[in-house]
């Protein structure tokens, strides 16, 4: 996992709209979740949509492993208004330190961990590491509040 105050990898990833996306000096969130229509997912990036207005001014992007046509439908289905980037070889996560051994039902595998970054001019200014999604929207905020 990358440590505040450190420089953010740079990236050019595509989303769910087949459009490029590039780590740019505005202030970024950027969230890695593990997949597209899954239930804890589908409640972040819902909670994100829901609050959507508190990040007026703020360069929003989900990522996860799903391919650009699965992160195409989830944004509809759930009316996401933000871009999810398409990270199907994990080279993003893996450079934010966002892929890692997990466990589920003493099963040990590799994948996303949910994880979100505050970025401000390519500078990582808040790390949220093995995140919960019911909530986390509201946490972001909070931070974004106390950055500013």
């Amino acid at each position: 996992m990358l440590n505040e105050g450190g420089q953010a990898p740079d990236f050019d990833v595509l989303d769910g709209e087949n459009k490029k996306h590039k780590l740019t000096n505005e202030l970024t969130v950027l969230y890695f979740y593990p997949k597209d229509n899954t239930p804890g997912c589908t409640i972040e990036a819902c909670e994100l949509t829901g609050d959507f207005s508190g990040f007026k001014g703020i360069n929003l992007l989900g990522a996860s492993r799903d391919s650009i046509e699965s992160h195409k439908k989830f944004a509809e289905k759930f009316k996401i208004p933000y871009p999810l980037l398409s990270d199907p070889d994990h080279k993003l996560a893996e450079a934010y330190g966002a892929w890692g051994e997990k466990e589920f039902m003493g099963k040990k595998y590799m994948g996303i961990i949910r994880s979100t970054f505050i970025i401000k001019n390519k500078k990582i200014i808040k790390v949220f590491s093995k995140v919960t999604a019911k909530g986390h929207s509201k946490e972001i905020l909070r931070a974004l509040k106390e950055i500013s």
